[in-house]
């Protein structure tokens, strides 16, 4: 504990991670409302179901508590994860931030319903209130925890970590109907490049997340 608080103040007294991160809050804060409008928005204009190699011939099976409380873990790991080693707070909360803006462009271009024969989500959870259900392309759960994955992949632990979530995340959606097949393996890939663009937009922040 005495580290943990070591580290903080060696790094709060300084200006700039003070911004990094205060800059990190606010563009999170900003990529999360972005996530809510395009929902409601994609809940508005939703179309009809279309059918799904995989989810055709899938049952449905009853995912709500990793949807909902297993989200809700997950949020709780990464803040504890930045919070312990704070040099990792301005770039984690900067890619977060990149990551929830780029979806919530991807969210309003194509408004295709959801599966049929979806697992029940309890809709009164908040993360129902940021995913109706409506929110289809591309898949948070399984994205967000790959993105962490690649940003901590130095770290063997983390890494471990966050792949194992991805890997959770995504089935319980596919398991639940709660996605189509393309909206959990896309993510992969555009929170890889999703990654990537935070290394050149935020390189600063990545030196310090990688510094010794």
């Amino acid at each position: 504990m005495k580290e943990i608080f070591h580290r903080h103040r060696s790094l709060w007294v300084q200006k700039s991670f003070l911004v990094g991160v205060i800059m990190g809050i606010l563009m999170l804060v900003a990529g999360i409302s972005a996530t809510y409008y395009a929902n409601f928005y994609t809940t508005i204009h939703a179309s009809n179901s279309v059918t799904d190699i995989i989810l055709d011939n899938i049952p449905t099976i009853n995912v709500d508590f990793v949807f909902s409380e297993g989200a809700s873990i997950f949020v709780a790991i990464f803040i504890a994860v930045i919070l312990y080693e704070p040099k990792r707070m301005p770039f984690a909360l900067k890619a977060a931030a990149m990551f929830f803006v780029t979806r919530s462009f991807f969210m309003i271009l194509t408004h295709i319903a959801p599966p049929t024969h979806g697992s029940y989500v309890d809709p009164t959870d908040l993360i129902y209130k940021l995913s109706s259900g409506d929110d289809l392309f591309f898949s948070a759960h399984t994205g967000f925890p790959f993105l962490l994955a690649l940003t901590f992949w130095d770290e063997r632990y983390l890494r471990a970590l966050f792949l194992v979530a991805t890997a959770i995340g995504g089935a319980a959606v596919l398991l639940g109907h709660l996605h189509y097949s393309i909206d959990v393996f896309s993510a992969l890939f555009i929170s890889f490049g999703v990654y990537y663009a935070a290394k050149n937009f935020f390189s600063s922040d990545y030196a310090l997340l990688k510094s010794q």
